[in-house]
């Protein structure tokens, strides 16, 4: 490992200084280039040049103390430097041990959301609607710029299903452990007798793939316009500017209709589409390495139950980690990072105990 991040440290340095350099400060595409590999070498660095202080004080404090000839108060300082950066480096490799997990390549790209309701019939589709509202709030907390691609709303003010994406730093590697069904215990407004009802609601998170890595061929696309109608069936207008797209080796149909643009609906839906094809290639390659994934924090399977919202107790459980907090309303008002820090924590920590198997 120590070879390694001596390797490491001195492409750091050489990158720094290629970026000090005009003729790299002129060429904005490779500035970012560079900027971007510093920006994720710079975490591992700054902890090895801690490491390599605190080996420098624990040589110092051993040779002292072996060398002996010390007096009582000298002794029991060199005995304290030696004991603390011992612990210091013991902290510090773990770290880096971490640091050095290989990154998942999709974890700085943005992501499109489905929410689709499950069982539970209108209470599902109410909670889907929560839970959109919570994503949105956590994107919005984070900087980051939403937009809704599809939706399917329902006259009581819940969504069937809805599709949106979310564009931010860093927004896959925060939400991609969302995917899963998701449950939800409370009273519904619609209930006299007080009983509590569990209804189900599914949440896929998909990488938002672009056209340069995923190059789909026209001839493989069947498009057909139709009219748009909304909840209750009403037209909402008179125009075919709805679109449906079938990927035909697949069979994988997206639709779009919540544009009065037929060309804005189709650049949706594409976006929608190119999601879904990019995760089925994914899942492919996940199961050749089955017994990895089965290692960490869910497996981003659909049917998986991830987490129940208790509402009467105030209470969401993770079922995949033991998580339990009751602080529900905040969670759903998007404070989500106590979550997302202990899921990619005990992601992290499976990846060690696999990779050190």
């Amino acid at each position: 490992m120590f070879e390694k991040l001596a390797a490491m440290e001195v492409k750091y340095d050489e990158i720094s200084e290629k970026l000090s350099q005009p003729e790299v400060i002129s060429d904005n595409k490779l500035y970012a280039q560079l900027m971007k590999e510093y920006k994720n070498l710079t975490p591992i660095i700054e902890n090895y040049r801690e490491y390599k202080k605190a080996q420098a004080a624990f040589d110092e404090a051993k040779e002292l103390l072996d060398g002996g000839g010390l007096d009582k108060d000298f002794r029991e300082m060199a005995q304290s430097e030696y004991e603390d950066s011992k612990e210091a480096m013991e902290e510090l490799s773990q770290q880096l041990k971490v640091l050095l997990l290989p990154k998942d390549p999709n974890d700085d790209k943005n992501v499109i959301i489905e929410i689709r309701g499950g069982a539970g019939g209108e209470e599902s589709s109410l909670f889907a609607n929560s839970l959109y509202r919570m994503y949105t709030m956590y994107a919005e907390m984070r900087g980051w710029k939403q937009e809704v691609l599809t939706a399917n709303p329902t006259e009581l003010g819940g969504f069937k299903e809805i599709s949106f994406s979310i564009e931010g730093d860093g927004a896959y590697s925060r939400l991609k452990y969302e995917s899963g069904v998701h449950r939800v215990q409370r009273v519904p407004e619609t209930e006299s007798q007080g009983r509590i009802h569990t209804s189900t609601v599914t949440v896929a998170v998909l990488v938002e793939a672009d056209e340069v890595e995923l190059e789909i061929n026209p001839t493989d696309l069947k498009i057909d316009y139709f009219r748009a109608s909304g909840a209750g069936g009403q037209h909402i207008n008179k125009t075919e500017s709805a679109v449906r797209i079938t990927y035909l080796p697949t069979n994988v149909v997206v639709e779009c209709q919540d544009e009065r643009s037929q060309h804005k609906n189709k650049d949706k839906a594409m976006k929608i589409l190119r999601s879904r094809i990019y995760e089925a290639m994914q899942e492919e390659q996940d199961a050749k390495i089955a017994s990895e994934r089965k290692m960490q924090v869910g497996t981003g399977d659909r049917s998986e139950r991830i987490r129940t919202y208790n509402y009467p107790q105030g209470r969401l459980t993770d079922h995949r980690i033991g998580l339990t907090l009751y602080r529900l309303e905040d969670v759903l008002n998007g404070n989500l990072d106590e979550v997302f820090d202990a899921l990619a924590t005990a992601d992290q920590a499976a990846k060690l105990a696999n990779q050190e198997a």
